[in-house]
């Protein structure tokens, strides 16, 4: 089991950056940093499709709405990303069942991906843009390096994870009333300027 630590870890980094997560282990593994990182992952055209799509991600991600736009998108692929890459890290090590690896690393994706994307719709409803650049830098420092102290120390770098993904857990619980009156906010200002539009009247 000592993947374990790992494939959550990778998890949870690949619910917030899927793309960083896959180019990270692919550079370890291919700079030899760690032999955990299957082949699959080192190759260059990996390499190079996850390096483009990440940069378009740190694009998207630090732009208003476009942000939440570019979630939505990625509510699939995020943990379909995570459980691909928990499993690929379990047949490496051979010390945990793939499909096992699959559901952990897949399911953890899925909830901080969850965190992520309702975080992001409450910071959308702040007038400001900054609050997005922030938050999207920070996100993917801390993918970066929480990614890399899991190669060394992963059993602690899982605990991190754990610990961050719960207080993201915590905190959109208490977000969700306020994400809730944006959205009835923004769905009456777009009925107003329909009847705006049609003189007052209902459309039919």
């Amino acid at each position: 089991m000592s993947v374990l630590p790992l494939v959550f870890t990778s998890g949870w980094a690949s619910g917030i950056n899927a793309y960083a997560v896959v180019l990270l282990l692919g550079l370890f593994g291919a700079t030899g940093i760690t032999d955990e990182v299957p082949q699959s992952l080192q190759r260059p055209d990996v390499l190079i499709v996850a390096g483009v799509l990440f940069a378009c991600e740190a694009v998207a991600d630090k732009i208003p709405y476009v942000d939440s736009v570019w979630d939505t998108a990625h509510t699939v692929i995020r943990p379909v990303s995570g459980a691909v890459v928990g499993a690929l890290l379990a047949g490496q090590s051979g010390s945990l069942p793939d499909l096992a690896a699959g559901a952990v690393g897949g399911s953890t994706a899925l909830a901080s991906h969850c965190v992520k994307a309702g975080t992001r719709m409450a910071i959308n409803t702040s007038p400001e843009p900054f609050s997005n650049v922030i938050v999207s830098t920070a996100e993917d420092l801390g993918v970066a390096g929480i990614v890399t102290f899991a190669m060394f120390h992963p059993e602690a770098a899982a605990i991190i994870a754990a610990a961050l993904l719960l207080l993201g857990l915590i905190l959109l619980y208490f977000l969700i009333s306020r994400i809730r009156r944006f959205l009835r906010r923004r769905a009456q200002r777009r009925e107003e300027r329909q009847l705006a539009a049609h003189g007052g009247r209902p459309p039919d």
